[in-house]
């Protein structure tokens, strides 16, 4: 979500959609690769959950921590940037990451489902912050924490922006 249309969106929070694709998904083969699907999104917020498999693991049967950052990082982007559009290119100012830090709590393993929720936390002009937090089933219905990820955003104009 473009940051400075954060507060703008809220209004719009009866809008909220769960399990529906997002514009900027149109051409993510990357999320689509990694089987990323989306369970919820917001103004300023997102849930997305990817499935460890096998090909995902380092060389010490874990998952790589390229992966559970390419979860962390794909739902930053979709919490940064609004849907209510079917395309890309109806969107005339796209948010993108400036920059992100992630802290690897606990190795995730073969088998099971990562679940990342990233939130709005703060903004400024054309900048914002967004944390994302990624976290594991456990048997018995709890979770733990799998990874901490903090995203930077910056609002731009679309490049690929097409005025109706």
């Amino acid at each position: 979500m473009a940051d400075t249309g954060v507060a703008a969106s809220k209004q719009h929070a009866s809008e909220q959609r769960q399990g529906l694709e997002h514009p900027i998904l149109e051409h993510d083969d990357a999320a689509r690769l990694l089987g990323i699907a989306v369970e919820h999104l917001g103004p300023g917020e997102a849930t997305c959950t990817m499935a460890v498999r096998t090909d995902m693991l380092n060389g010490f049967a874990m998952a790589h921590g390229g992966m559970v950052f390419a979860l962390a990082d794909t739902t930053f982007a979709l919490a940064c940037n609004p849907g209510g559009t079917d395309s890309i290119i109806d969107m005339e100012l796209i948010t993108v990451a400036a920059g992100a830090d992630i802290s690897f709590i606990s190795a995730a393993m073969p088998g099971e489902t990562l679940r990342a929720a990233a939130h709005h936390r703060a903004s400024s002009g054309r900048s914002g912050v967004y944390d994302v937090e990624v976290t594991a089933a456990e048997a018995g219905g709890g979770s733990r924490i799998v990874a901490e990820f903090r995203g930077r955003s910056r609002s731009i104009p679309n490049p690929e922006y097409r005025p109706k």
